[in-house]
């Protein structure tokens, strides 16, 4: 039987948890802040490029689910912080911490679809990592991220004009990456 003064300090591990959670949300507002940079302009443009913008709204559906969670996750360490005798201010920096993602979940982000990349979330992602769900929801694309797995789903929002342009961009993109995969698996086989 583990003794109580074999287990660590509760407030040790608050701490950890609680600095863990501030660098994952340090790092989200620098990928945050990189997309407008990343996505200048947005609409249909000469080089074959569509970027678009959504709202506070489209991000609420799109991220309807993380915003459950985050709910969650800032009560219940409220129902352990008498049980484990953890500092109540860890709780209350937590709570903070979460509150702040949350604001970040809903900010309107900024999308755009290149022949090579997709940029969403401040982040590049190349065709090649990417693909359509098979299931697609109303009022959101979802894309899902190679090898990823039930981890791997990539919602875009926006305005419903919008989302059918992209997805014609992104469906046009995705058909041509398949076609060159193709070619290039017929030329391996020709040359062998």
């Amino acid at each position: 039987m583990v003794t109580p003064s074999a287990l660590p300090d509760p407030n040790d591990i608050a701490m950890v948890a609680v600095s863990i959670l501030a660098i994952i949300i340090a790092w989200d507002a620098y990928w945050l802040t990189k997309q407008r940079s990343d996505v200048p302009i947005l609409g249909k443009q000469d080089n074959g490029c569509f970027a678009w913008q959504s709202e506070g709204s489209h991000e609420v559906i799109r991220q309807w689910g993380n915003l459950g969670s985050m709910a969650a996750m800032m009560a219940l360490p409220w129902g352990l912080v008498q049980i484990s005798n953890t500092s109540v201010t860890y709780v209350i920096i937590w709570d903070i911490l979460l509150a702040l993602h949350l604001i970040s979940l809903l900010v309107p982000k900024r999308y755009a679809i290149t022949n090579t990349h997709l940029f969403a979330d401040g982040q590049r992602y190349p065709w090649s990592m990417l693909k359509l769900s098979k299931r697609q929801p109303k009022r959101r694309i979802m894309l899902l991220r190679k090898g990823w797995g039930i981890f791997g789903p990539l919602p875009l929002g926006g305005e419903q004009n919008d989302l059918s342009t992209a997805r014609l961009y992104i469906e046009n993109v995705l058909s041509e990456e398949k076609s060159e995969n193709l070619i290039f698996d017929s030329n391996v086989v020709e040359s062998e």
